[in-house]
């Protein structure tokens, strides 16, 4: 039987990494492709033809994850899990006195926390007949509230945190049918989040991308009465 998987923000990074992960588990990936201008997907598309469907989708636009919905839904009918990963980061330097823009912060809050929601719910019929009914939502631990140091990153944090909510309020959908929500912040990684390579981070996106898809298989299937909020280790993260 075919497993089928969901990976949003797929071009490049972690997104890229996951969906090579699943394709090694014998999953059948849609992958969604943002920056056209990449051909990462199309390459590895080469060694996974029949694993592999690249879909364009912007997941801040409900026309485009419609239409990304629909493509799938040509496909198959069940998903086991659907991966939210495509975010931005906005100004992070910014603190309380200073200018502060604020229909950026609403674009971060949009693409990161909206657009996992916006995705999730367009899919959740095919989520439905999964078997496993997973959604593992990339946050970070900046959309925690309890342990908040930062002075700036308002975007990034707020919409972190709303992301976690949203985590919340579907988990609580999801278990009644024997669904999880997994919440899970994948470490301080080299990345392109801010549009530009950002090599500081100690970690390389390809080793928090094998734990977090190893978790398919680690995790309790049994749904929690919350969502898991984790990093990519498997520790747990005060909301």
């Amino acid at each position: 039987m075919i497993k089928y998987a969901c990976v949003t923000g797929a071009d490049r990074g972690l997104g890229l990494e996951m969906v090579k992960e699943l394709l090694k588990k014998g999953y059948h990936v849609f992958a969604g492709k943002y920056q056209q201008t990449w051909t990462l997907l199309e390459d590895l598309k080469s060694s996974y033809a029949d694993q592999l469907t690249i879909i364009d989708l912007d997941v801040s636009s409900d026309e485009s994850v419609k239409k990304a919905a629909n493509k799938i839904l040509e496909k198959t009918h069940s998903l086991e899990v659907v991966i939210n990963n495509s975010a931005i980061t906005g100004n992070n330097m910014s603190v309380l006195g200073d200018e502060l823009n604020y229909d950026e912060m609403l674009k971060v809050i949009n693409v990161n926390a909206i657009g996992a929601i916006r995705v999730t719910n367009e899919l959740f019929s095919l989520l439905k007949n999964g078997e496993k009914k997973w959604v593992m939502n990339i946050s970070s631990e900046a959309g925690s509230i309890g342990d908040c140091h930062r002075k700036g990153w308002f975007a990034y944090c707020s919409s972190k945190a709303a992301m976690n909510m949203l985590s919340s309020i579907t988990h609580n959908n999801l278990k009644e049918i024997g669904g999880q929500v997994i919440i899970i912040h994948p470490g301080w990684m080299k990345s392109w989040l801010s549009g530009k390579y950002h090599d500081e981070g100690p970690l390389t996106a390809d080793i928090p991308a094998k734990k977090i898809i190893a978790m398919l298989d680690t995790l309790n299937h049994a749904p929690e009465e919350h969502p898991l909020y984790i990093d990519y280790e498997g520790n747990s993260l005060k909301f």
